[in-house]
């Protein structure tokens, strides 16, 4: 994955689930990974920031939306180096399996209760929304 991100392994980068209160900084670093939750009103220096509803974030992350189609259709938006960001998105592809998955697997049976949840409620807000 790393190799796929070219000279923006040392970028960081801004996640804001709009929606959250919260939002993650990222530094894919393989020698200084970093992802942390930030509060809203101090959100680190970064390179770029991707933002959207966290639902839909975190689908784009496990490749079930289209970020392009997200982006145009303005429920993903996109500031500062976008080159860095189409690299993340080119890495992010890369990975087999769920990335999301793997995250609450970090934490552990509340992880994968807390995806659990955050999937179910996605599925009926599409179910309610006719798609």
């Amino acid at each position: 994955m790393f190799g796929r991100l070219g000279p923006h392994f040392s970028a960081h980068f801004v996640i804001d689930p709009v929606n959250l209160p919260f939002v993650l900084a990222l530094h894919p670093d393989p020698d200084n990974l970093l992802l942390v939750a930030c509060q809203r009103n101090n959100i680190p220096p970064h390179d770029a920031k991707i933002s959207g509803r966290f639902l839909d974030l975190l689908m784009l992350v496990d490749g079930e939306l289209d970020g392009d189609a997200l982006f145009f259709s303005r429920e993903l938006t996109i500031t500062g180096n976008t080159e860095a960001v189409v690299c993340l998105r080119n890495a992010l592809d890369d990975i087999d399996g769920s990335i999301a998955e793997e995250v609450a697997d970090m934490f552990g049976p509340p992880g994968r209760l807390a995806l659990g949840i955050l999937r179910r409620a996605n599925q009926r807000n599409n179910s309610a929304q006719g798609n």
